[in-house]
């Protein structure tokens, strides 16, 4: 079986606690994941970032290189890509 992506695993790990996550260049902050899980090796999980009312998705690519991320606005129709997580962080309280 193919390993499993790095950055989905350590998401995994850390959840149901908070964690602050890089999302591309534009997105910084502290997310808490409702739901996260493996589906062989494929990552899915969706959450919220701290001061942000939108829903947040992330799964992994289909080559398992990278977890992207998808944004839901409350009062928008669809999901916007906003990137790939780029780094992820325990947060201690």
């Amino acid at each position: 079986m193919a390993d499993l992506n790095r950055v989905a695993k350590r998401m995994y790990n850390i959840h149901p606690k908070p964690m602050r996550l890089v999302v591309g260049e534009d997105i910084e902050g502290t997310f808490t994941l409702d739901s996260a899980e493996f589906f062989q090796t494929d990552f899915q999980a969706e959450g919220s970032l701290e001061g942000d009312d939108a829903v947040y998705r992330f799964t992994t690519t289909e080559d398992n290189d990278a977890v992207i991320v998808g944004r839901q606005d409350p009062d928008g129709d669809g999901w916007q890509m906003v990137g790939n997580v780029a780094s992820v962080e325990r947060v201690d309280l």
